[in-house]
């Protein structure tokens, strides 16, 4: 395997797709490539906000909702290492990464129909409406939910290794009203409102990726498009892609030694990035189930408290992401201002340990005063989207720092970021819905596990995790596409 310079290398340029020469990308290509997480992250709010109440009225049990989430980290741990690999060596004349985006956001928009139309099809192969379990709408609904979940990570992967090439809503409930033809007889107003809600994402998916397909043209690599004769020619373009003289080792193969040749700060990285999302798993499962059982005191498809407690939280998730975007924008003047994104990390990890041991306390102010009032639509403190715009950037940067001596591309590179972030998700999935039931079956206990891993995180963060290299400042255009 060919060693790689300690310094971070500038990316190769556009302008030219067979040019070796290296220069930074405009600034306005990364903001246009990274406008696709906006589709992508849409997708993922509805999930992460609207899904968990959502299996549940189909009839599946609290207990059981976080099996469901499986496929995500068990997608993520697989799909993200395999496409970073192909992608790095992908050949294709439009690119390494445009194939593998354009495909994936196809199949996006299949596992959205399928998702949005599970209480139909379901209804339509034989599922009782009277019955409060519906076994055919939740089988399809789970098909669904491992198709969109991989395709995202298909998605994400190449995205964010785009990314370092170029570098060097649920909170209204009438928007059936829209969309009429979504209210049937087996999908009521909640998944009317669903359905519509996935139309919109499929939308907004498809306009933002296909502005960036078209637009941003990527790097060719000359050896890649050279003849037998001139391939051996040495010729490097300036990306961190592994070579074909590389050994043919295989997908898996070059990733365990891609984890057989990292580095200290790396191994620190992946451990905190591991810990990190312990702390934000559980809030990501259940922050909407929450607001609806524990603050509002609703019951799962009996009465409006528990609906109206979901569309509060939903109310407060759109709040903190745009919180998130403003903080987005600033990553780099705020870490100036704390001397270094690692002690960032850190403080911002203490913030959310801080905000997860809250939910306890309003909890007990909930149920003690019942507060809320039936029609009452108050949010959830939208802080989290602070530490959440530092999750969403600054371990990306540095993955791609720390690991630009490995030898792998920044498609595995990130990939192998990605099973820090799997790990926890398959751990919290396994482990929240009996520990919760072991408690009388609410959401507080996982959050208060994920309050202490969040903390520890902190701490390893501030203490142990190296700083980046004095050189690397020349890639603040990399952490700015990375939000």
């Amino acid at each position: 395997m060919d060693s790689k310079p300690t310094h971070f290398a500038k990316p190769p340029s556009l302008n030219d797709e067979t040019t070796s020469v290296l220069e930074p990308s405009p600034f306005r290509k990364l903001v246009i490539v990274a406008s696709i997480a906006t589709g992508i992250n849409f997708g993922w709010a509805l999930q992460l906000s609207l899904l968990t109440p959502y299996v549940q009225l189909l009839g599946i049990s609290h207990t059981m909702a976080p099996f469901i989430w499986l496929c995500g980290p068990i997608s993520g741990l697989i799909v993200q290492p395999i496409v970073g690999y192909y992608s790095d060596r992908c050949k294709s004349r439009f690119g390494k990464r445009r194939p593998f985006i354009a495909a994936s956001a196809l199949f996006v928009a299949l596992a959205v129909f399928v998702i949005s139309y599970a209480a139909d099809l379901g209804h339509m192969f034989g599922d009782s409406l009277q019955e409060k379990s519906r076994p055919r709408a939740i089988a399809i609904f789970i098909i669904g939910f491992w198709i969109l979940d991989v395709s995202n990570n298909v998605l994400q992967g190449p995205c964010r290794a785009l990314l370092a090439d170029l570098s060097a809503a649920g909170s209204y409930d009438g928007l059936h009203k829209i969309f009429p033809f979504t209210d049937t007889k087996a999908c009521d107003k909640y998944c009317a409102n669903l359905k519509s809600c996935f139309f919109i994402s499929i939308a907004l998916l498809a306009c933002l990726a296909t502005v960036a397909l078209i637009y941003v043209k990527e790097n060719i690599p000359s050896s890649s498009l050279a003849t037998p004769e001139n391939k051996g020619s040495g010729e490097n373009s300036g990306d961190d892609s592994v070579e074909e003289g590389d050994g043919g080792l295989p997908c898996f193969g070059q990733m365990f030694g891609a984890f057989r040749d990292l580095k200290r700060p790396m191994w620190i990285l992946l451990l905190v990035t591991c810990l990190n999302w312990i702390g934000w798993f559980p809030f990501v499962l259940f922050n909407t189930d929450w607001m609806g059982k524990e603050v509002y005191g609703g019951t799962v498809g009996e009465g409006n408290a528990y609906n109206n407690g979901v569309h509060a939280g939903a109310l407060g998730l759109m709040i903190q992401s745009i919180v998130l975007g403003v903080v987005s924008l600033g990553v780099n003047v705020l870490a100036r201002g704390v001397r270094g994104v690692k002690m960032l990390w850190g403080i911002v990890n203490f913030l959310l340990a801080i905000c997860l041991a809250l939910t306890v306390l309003i909890t007990n102010m909930a149920e003690h005063t019942r507060h809320f009032p039936p029609n009452s639509t108050d949010p959830l403190p939208p802080v989290l989207g602070i530490p959440l715009a530092i999750t969403y950037s600054v371990p990306f940067a540095l993955a791609s720092i720390f690991s630009n001596t490995s030898g792998a591309g920044q498609g595995l590179s990130l990939g192998v970021l990605n099973i820090s972030i799997c790990i926890p998700q398959m751990f919290v999935s396994f482990v929240s819905g009996p520990w919760d039931a072991l408690f009388g079956g609410g959401n507080l206990p996982a959050f208060v596990v994920g309050a202490i891993a969040a903390a520890t995180s902190g701490l390893l963060s501030i203490f142990m995790l190296p700083s980046p290299p004095p050189d690397t400042t020349k890639v603040k255009t990399m952490d700015r596409g990375f939000h």
